[in-house]
């Protein structure tokens, strides 16, 4: 069994199946049948009239697949497009954007393009799948006939040009022709070129009335997702959890002392919690304190849950899916002697280069939970258990198109498994936190409940406003710890909201 675990940190990564497109009620782009927009104008599909464009689609035999017959382009723009096409089109075949992302291995030339295009490659991929749902909605208001599954880079072309013209700033006369030069630069796309531009024309004409006539939040949601959430929180909070989802996160940093004095120096704001929080821009590696190891990027409600263990300062303490090392730093700058545990050799690495610019120390463990054990007990453990992570939405657009129901209640399980485990480590009157970055109730409240309902040695010991920054609204009634990603809304200064994070935490006591 598989105990692998989810970051925090420094860019959080999701594990779990990787699944392939999901529901985002939307009608998939599409070609063949002609339909019209709402401009009366109409776009045909293979070997059919645009009337958009006045010729005919050729829909070649080798008009899709792996883009991998990209010819090379100097004009402006084109391979950072190249680029958003090939990640979109990986993500829409099942792989997770870290993965297409990868400089090593994945499924872009990103880590080859200068600053300036990888930024706007990844703003591209960024919006393409926070409004997928809209982005397929239009496309299929245009066109009804699925593209021939060799076609599946055409589709990554229509649908990263519907983010240009429909939501990022850029003149339509560009985004249609840099559409149909990147259909034209592979010779797999090449005779869909036409069909391509008729496509596009055809949205730029209609897309006010297009846009009008959607329910964003709704459309980008998934109806599995969208349920659970009505059901949980209520359809008020559902509405605002998924139009949450469709901004950019902001750039979380945990300081190691001095917030007030950091934000002044990088242009951020103190959040209540401690937090400073900047608007992403450039690379972070630039940022001022960085090769210092002044700070680390945390997502504010990630930051939360070590701080829940109060003062262990010379205390032991065990970081359990602990890579790729955020609250691990927490816990080693208050001074508790740590333990980090995971799974994954590979994260581990990161874990232990992150501590290292930070001049922190643990003591790292390579371990399956499910195998593993302390010689002693810990005076405190932190359990941020493997879930769903589909509180990071926000950071990370793939997970509604990567998990689904199976896989909450595979991972529910899992959870279960490893909180029964992570109890036994813990002393007697010692404190467990257990936390996950998901929205689910099944991966937090319900996980909770059980466990206490079992006959666990243990009792709750509420969290308190003041130890989150007076955030009352991210408690519940039982007193447990429930960041939604539309808390700590925006103000004129920043941006607003938090990853989606349960958290609660229990004290042993005598069996």
């Amino acid at each position: 069994m598989s105990t692998g675990s989810r970051a925090d940190g420094e860019n959080r990564s999701k594990g779990g199946n990787r699944r392939g497109p999901g529901d985002h009620n939307g009608g998939a782009a599409s070609e063949g049948h002609v339909q019209r927009t709402a401009s009366g104008k109409s776009v045909g599909g293979k070997n059919s009239v645009s009337k958009a464009s006045g010729n005919k689609t050729s829909g070649g035999k080798n008009g899709g697949g792996k883009p991998g017959g990209r010819r090379p382009s100097l004009k402006p723009g084109l391979p950072a497009r190249s680029a958003a096409a090939a990640i979109i089109d990986a993500v829409l075949g099942g792989h997770s954007l870290d993965a297409a992302l990868d400089p090593v291995d994945g499924a872009s030339a990103l880590a080859v393009l200068p600053e300036r295009d990888r930024a706007l490659a990844r703003a591209i991929v960024g919006v393409s799948l926070r409004r997928l749902g809209q982005i397929e909605d239009a496309l299929g208001r245009l066109v009804t006939r699925p593209l021939p599954a060799k076609a599946r880079a055409v589709h990554a072309i229509l649908v990263i040009s519907a983010a240009q013209l429909l939501f990022l700033d850029v003149p339509d006369h560009a985004a249609v022709s840099l559409a149909v030069d990147l259909a034209h630069a592979d010779r797999h796309t090449e005779h869909y070129a036409t069909f391509v531009n008729g496509v596009m024309r055809a949205l730029a004409r209609g897309r006010a009335e297009i846009l009008a006539a959607q329910d964003a939040p709704r459309l980008n949601t998934p109806s599995w997702l969208y349920e659970r959430w009505s059901a949980a929180y209520g359809v008020e909070a559902a509405g605002r959890i998924a139009e949450a989802h469709m901004g950019e996160a902001a750039l979380d940093l945990t300081v190691k002392s001095d917030p007030q004095g950091w934000a002044e120096r990088l242009g951020g704001t103190v959040l209540p919690t401690g937090s400073v929080r900047l608007t992403p821009r450039g690379q972070i590696e630039r940022l001022d304190g960085y090769l210092d190891g002044a700070w680390w990027v945390q997502d504010a409600a990630a930051a939360l849950p070590a701080r829940l263990l109060g003062d262990v300062a010379g205390k032991r303490v065990a970081d359990l899916c602990a890579a790729p090392g955020g609250k691990t730093a927490e816990l080693a700058v208050a001074g508790a002697r740590v333990t980090a545990v995971d799974i994954s050799p590979a994260r581990l690495e990161r874990l232990a280069s992150n501590l290292a610019r930070l001049g922190l120390h643990a003591e790292i463990v390579v371990a399956d939970l499910a195998e593993w054990q302390p010689e002693a007990p810990f005076d405190a453990v932190l359990l941020d258990a493997p879930c769903s992570a589909t509180g990071t939405i926000r950071r990370h657009p793939d997970v509604v198109r990567l998990k689904g129901p199976a896989d909450i209640a595979a991972l529910a399980a899992l959870q279960a498994s490893l909180l029964r485990r992570a109890a036994g480590w813990v002393a007697l009157g010692g404190t467990l936190v257990y936390c996950t970055c998901s929205l689910e109730p099944e991966e937090g409240e319900q996980q909770i409940a059980r466990f206490l309902a079992e006959g666990a040695p243990f009792r709750r010991v509420p969290v308190r406003a003041d130890e989150i920054g007076g955030l009352a609204e991210c408690l519940t009634a039982d007193g447990d710890l429930r960041t939604l990603p539309f808390h700590l809304p925006a103000t004129d200064d920043r941006r607003g909201g938090l990853d989606g994070f349960f958290a609660a935490r229990l004290v042993r006591v005598e069996d």
